[in-house]
């Protein structure tokens, strides 16, 4: 099963070069993923952790080796060297296979021989011998240039891959801090792709103006400036500890508010001159708290451009309106979107990043014909959806794939480029239960009937 999921993930991750031996059961790829947008690069690395993730070996046989921007080719190579002298000490320990531990290194050794020095992100390398769900062995040897920078090296030798650092990868997007203040209190929270998390929040009791005059209105200015400042100071103190641990954690920063307090803030000397420089704007909302937080998130999203929830909100906004106004210019559901791919009318195709549709390609056993059907997985529970309509033959599968992974792999095909979402925002969850998950936006009027079937 990892094997057949290897081959899928190699198409998919943009091949440069591949080889496979049936005789010796080698697979080799280098592989990269230059050319793909932000979201379809998270997605093809979200799959790579989860088919690595399955393989298993016969003992200790398997190598994670990962390198950051900054390390060096040579210093790697040394420790490899001296890791294929002390394995002829390994056959000693249990649950160890010597000779595959030998073929695993001399592997990386051979997959460092393609580069003269570290990729600008760093360098992914995996080899080793798996052992198929049908029980036999096969040698593994994967290595590429992680879409995003990778921040610390990292070497294993073990029973399993380990994907950790990929997966903390896919955690360090850009992550934008907003601290929402109205005289009541302060909200420090942040958004990162889709996520938006509240990080800390304090209620304040700031006097109101006082309307009587003499010495007393004095007091009371004197006391309400003082509350004033400590308001302030207790404000920038969290934000410097909220946000920066050693450096700033967040690439911009919106400070949001009712009253002036967040333009005092953005002057103010207390507020840490590093978070200062990363003010990307000051936002009037008309409430604090979490509800300030949504409204600040909505009114940045010119400053936001670059965050995935505000991207899919304004894509998604788009397709509607144009699903209202009536303009005959967008594609509902697979069928419909399939046949504006095959006429080349599809620019924007829109797919829903979990959609869990299958393609099959079937080929009738009397026949001969071959034919293609895209199944949910209750219609693949259905054995009327394998025989033939009208003659009641068999037809026999002959591949079988995820509809999402056919669309990565085949969408610059079609002259489109392709967007994932999520079902996380509204209007991404209107997309998935309203339209099934797929849809197109097109480049000129098309007369698609609207068709909830699946098969094309």
């Amino acid at each position: 099963m990892f094997y057949h999921l290897l081959m899928l993930m190699v198409k998919l991750m943009n091949l440069d070069c591949f080889v496979t031996c049936t005789s010796c059961r080698i697979v080799s790829s280098h592989f990269t993923m230059a050319g793909a947008n932000e979201n379809i690069k998270i997605w093809k690395t979200k799959k790579l952790i989860k088919d690595f993730e399955a393989a298993r070996g016969n003992g200790t046989s398997m190598i994670s080796l990962i390198m950051h921007p900054f390390d060096e080719i040579p210093r790697v190579r040394k420790m490899l060297g001296v890791e294929f002298k002390n394995a002829f000490d390994l056959e000693k320990k249990r649950g160890v296979n010597q000779q595959s531990v030998l073929d695993a290194i001399t592997s990386a050794q051979q997959r460092l021989r393609l580069y003269n020095k570290v990729p600008p992100n760093g360098l992914v390398l995996y080899t080793g011998t798996i052992v198929t769900d049908e029980g036999k062995e096969k040698k593994v040897a994967i290595d590429f240039e992680p879409f995003r920078h990778i921040k610390a090296s990292f070497y294993c030798l073990d029973n399993k891959f380990h994907t950790e650092a990929l997966t903390k990868l896919l955690e360090s997007v850009d992550k934008f801090g907003f601290i929402i203040m109205d005289g009541n209190g302060t909200l420090f929270g942040t958004l990162s792709g889709n996520t938006r998390e509240v990080l800390h929040q304090f209620s304040a009791d700031l006097p109101r103006i006082h309307g009587r005059g003499g010495q007393s209105a004095l007091r009371f200015d004197h006391l309400q400036v003082e509350m004033r400042h400590n308001y302030l100071k207790k404000t920038a103190e969290l934000a410097t500890r909220l946000y920066i641990n050693r450096r700033p954690i967040v690439s911009g920063l919106i400070l949001a508010g009712s009253d002036d307090f967040k333009t005092e803030l953005s002057k103010s000397k207390m507020f840490d001159p590093r978070l200062k420089a990363r003010i990307l704007n000051l936002v009037d909302v008309s409430y604090g708290g979490e509800n300030g937080f949504n409204q600040a998130i909505e009114l940045s999203a010119e400053f936001l451009a670059n965050v995935k929830v505000i991207q899919e909100k304004r894509l998604l906004r788009k397709y509607f309106n144009k699903i209202c106004q009536d303009t005959g210019k967008c594609s509902l559901g697979v069928r419909n979107t399939l046949k504006g791919l095959k006429m080349g009318a599809v620019e924007i195709l829109i797919v829903w990043e979990n959609l869990d549709i299958n393609r099959f390609t079937l080929k009738n056993i009397t026949t001969g014909e071959v034919i293609i059907k895209h199944l949910s997985k209750e219609q693949e529970g259905d054995q009327e959806n394998f025989r033939d309509p009208t003659t009641n033959a068999e037809l026999e599968v002959q591949e079988k794939m995820s509809l999402l992974e056919w669309f990565v792999n085949e969408y610059r095909n079609f002259g489109c480029t392709l967007e994932l979402v999520t079902d996380k925002s509204e209007e991404g969850s209107q997309f998935c239960t309203s339209f099934g998950g797929v849809g197109g936006i097109l480049r000129y009027q098309l007369d698609i009937v609207a068709d909830d079937e699946l098969n094309a």
